[in-house]
């Protein structure tokens, strides 16, 4: 087991934030102590106000221990988000990030239908010969790229809940 919420000063050993904060004596097998160091006191003061000190203990005491590391960061990101964002939380990270990905993809199609257009101008110039082929693929190709493209307002979608 981590002893990272416990620092040894002389012979007596300091709370875990989770017991600080509860104003309760930190046992040395107290269930919160290797997830909350004292050191990190907001990360249980969050997690606290978001999910309540029996819930997380509920949670910790049901996972075997190899898992608890990992569910005490989901609680900590999830409960970072809730402070955040009260009414969305995680779930409005992930709309805004999947907002994001569709002008990504949007820009990139744009971006690649350019890169087309620009092969398709430089072909046609560069070649010499001037066959029926080439002049129906030349009036296909001005009548596709005439189109109008999408145009991406970058302004509306704002800056990133993430960003500092």
């Amino acid at each position: 087991m981590k002893e990272s919420g416990r620092k040894q000063s002389g012979g007596a050993s300091s709370p875990c934030a989770a017991c600080k904060l509860l104003r309760r004596r930190c046992s040395q097998d107290c269930v919160f102590a290797p997830y909350f160091p004292s050191h990190e006191p907001h990360k249980f003061a969050n997690v606290h106000k978001v999910f309540g000190a029996s819930n997380i203990n509920k949670m910790l005491q049901e996972l075997p221990e190899h898992q608890r590391g990992d569910a005490v960061s989901s609680m900590v990101y999830e409960a970072n988000a809730r402070v955040k964002d009260p009414v969305y939380g995680c779930v409005g990270a992930i709309s805004s990030l999947q907002q994001q990905i569709n002008v990504l993809q949007t820009q990139l199609a744009v971006t690649q239908a350019e890169v087309v257009h620009l092969r398709v101008t430089h072909n046609a110039s560069s070649s010499n010969s001037e066959s029926p082929s080439s002049n129906i693929m030349d009036s296909q190709a001005k009548y596709f790229f005439e189109m109008d493209m999408v145009v991406v307002d970058h302004a509306s979608y704002g800056d990133s809940m993430w960003s500092c």
